[in-house]
């Protein structure tokens, strides 16, 4: 027998109308690429996505077709989002810092009609517009004042576009498990993986990042987006705040600590969320010029894992909140945070603070469970590690046009981490399958040693990687890179790290660079450290 209730779609489109009819007034404020402040509502926001919408209907888009954002976190932004997937096409996100090979592969594999992209990036676009023979049209994301002079083929200042339609357009009716996103892996290896978000489980990640002990937003809140939205969609943001009403803030392409400390501050914000780096500098900026965070209640950091002293400086320096979160792209993406509990609430100050360098918990709608190299199932002591398992509505069940199983025979979605779940469900990455360290038989936390590493006064960014030992198979190599203008040594580091490491995950070996490589995402490139240390030798190899 089934339940008597009404057949509801659960459609991205369904959130902006929420918005706009109960919080139509509610602001959202843009920092502009020019260095203007733009503010509009969100009933706004949604009568100009409709026109979007209308406009791409125009441009003869159909229902499926990619449609691909090169663009900062602004409203106009927001506005293209929805108009693509409210007419039933798929809003593809394109990550700027990825490498021109890596766009050219995406872009082709995706097929994408027509490009979004802000001024910012249309040097990157005209660069590649020749490897691009299924891309139709260029929307330039500003006014026609600020349009500059490109060679990109049919390019259109955005205002302009939308200025030639009207909003009489009524959304698409569709299926709620009708693709509406597109985001592709950063390809650590290999090509770049697509990603194929639905409708339903948008709508869903949004409800899920909502719930108070995940983000927990409100309508009184005033929330700065700093996470891109190439970046896994936002963490959801784009989505959750219209859903709750709040006033959203955007940085546009001011990620700055200054840039990001003047919004913190004129807009009010109560909310945040970005990667550690941005944080860093933040943090520097605040050091540098003595000022307070006043309305600042909480920071959601992810991305990659956040250093103990970052959550020490925001708690205890400056009483904000650290939400230490987890997820990856495949989870849409958000798949723990590291909210207290009432099991947690009798805890010691220091005992929180620790609880919270975990990456934390589930919230309802993602399973979550370690295993062997077998596939049986470990403990939850906090102790034991195994390859980290998810399961969910929001988690991904296979790629965009490749035909190849990712699920485990019981329907598990294996993240690549490595990782142990405590008693009290707290989850703690303690390295990627790729590179954990096997020493002696034990594995070694390359992520443990970076985050006390970077503690250490004069380094600016740690990284450990495991080479080649003739006795122990593996032993950790530490890689730093110092801050401006300090000195400091081999010896200072090792004797910083002395007593807060196991004595057997000492690195080996401490070697100083410029620059640490990254991936387009902003986490650290181990393959490539790896090659590049390749012939590195162990001063003491015995």
């Amino acid at each position: 027998m089934l339940g008597l209730m009404q057949d509801y779609p659960l459609l991205v489109h369904t959130i902006l109308d929420h918005g706009a009819l109960n919080h139509g007034e509610r602001e959202m404020v843009t920092l502009g690429v020019e260095g203007e402040i733009r503010r509009t509502t969100i009933a706004d926001v949604r009568r100009r996505s409709l026109r979007v919408a209308r406009a791409l209907e125009k441009e003869g888009i159909r229902q499926g077709d990619r449609i691909a954002t090169m663009a900062w976190n602004t409203e106009r932004h927001v506005e293209a989002w929805f108009g693509i997937m409210g007419h039933g096409a798929i809003c593809h996100t394109l990550n700027p810092r990825l490498f021109a090979e890596q766009l050219d592969y995406i872009v082709n594999h995706a097929e994408d009609r027509i490009v979004f992209v802000d001024t910012t990036f249309v040097p990157i676009m005209e660069a590649l517009k020749e490897r691009f023979p299924t891309v139709e049209k260029y929307i330039v994301m500003t006014d026609s004042e600020h349009m500059p002079a490109t060679a990109l083929p049919n390019a259109v200042a955005f205002e302009d576009w939308i200025d030639g339609v009207d909003e009489d357009y009524e959304w698409a009716k569709l299926d709620e498990n009708t693709a509406a996103a597109l985001c592709y892996t950063s390809g650590t290896t290999g090509n770049p993986k697509g990603v194929l978000y639905s409708h339903r489980s948008n709508v869903l990640h949004g409800l899920m990042v909502n719930q108070p002990d995940v983000f927990g937003l409100r309508s009184e809140d005033s929330i700065l987006a700093i996470v891109p939205m190439f970046h896994a969609n936002a963490w959801a943001l784009t989505f959750a705040v219209p859903a709750a009403g709040a006033k959203l803030v955007m940085p546009g392409a001011g990620m700055d600590g200054e840039s990001i400390y003047q919004l913190l501050d004129s807009e009010k914000v109560s909310s945040t969320a970005a990667v550690p780096t941005v944080w860093l500098g933040l943090l520097q900026y605040l050091e540098q010029t003595g000022k307070k965070l006043p309305h600042l209640n909480k920071v959601v950091v992810g991305g990659a894992a956040c250093p103990p002293m970052m959550i020490r400086k925001f708690e205890l320096d400056y009483d904000v909140e650290v939400i230490h979160g987890w997820g990856m792209t495949e989870m849409s993406p958000v798949g723990t945070t590291g909210k207290m509990k009432h099991a947690t609430s009798t805890q010691d100050r220091e005992s929180q603070l620790k609880l919270k360098e975990k990456q934390g918990r589930t919230p309802f709608l993602v399973e979550m469970k370690i295993v062997d190299d077998d596939g049986n199932d470990l403990p939850r002591d906090g102790k034991t590690s195994g390859h980290l398992l998810v399961k969910g509505p929001c988690v991904s069940s296979g790629y965009f046009k490749l035909d190849e199983d990712v699920l485990t025979g019981d329907g598990w979605f294996n993240t690549g981490d490595i990782a142990n779940i405590d008693p009290l469900g707290f989850m703690q990455i303690t390295d990627r399958d790729k590179d954990v360290i096997k020493s002696g038989g034990e594995w070694i936390s390359s992520i443990e040693v970076e985050n006390v590493a970077v503690g250490c006064p004069g380094v600016g960014e740690a990284a450990v990687i495991g080479l080649p030992h003739p006795k122990w198979s593996e032993r950790p190599l530490l890689i730093i890179v110092r801050e401006p203008g300090s000195d400091v040594g081999e010896q200072e580091i090792l004797t910083f790290l002395d007593g807060k490491i196991a004595k057997w995950w000492m690195p080996d070996d401490v070697v100083f660079v410029e620059e640490i490589p990254h991936t387009a995402t902003g986490k650290i490139q181990k393959m490539e450290l790896r090659e590049q240390f390749s012939d590195f030798e162990f001063s003491s190899p015995a």
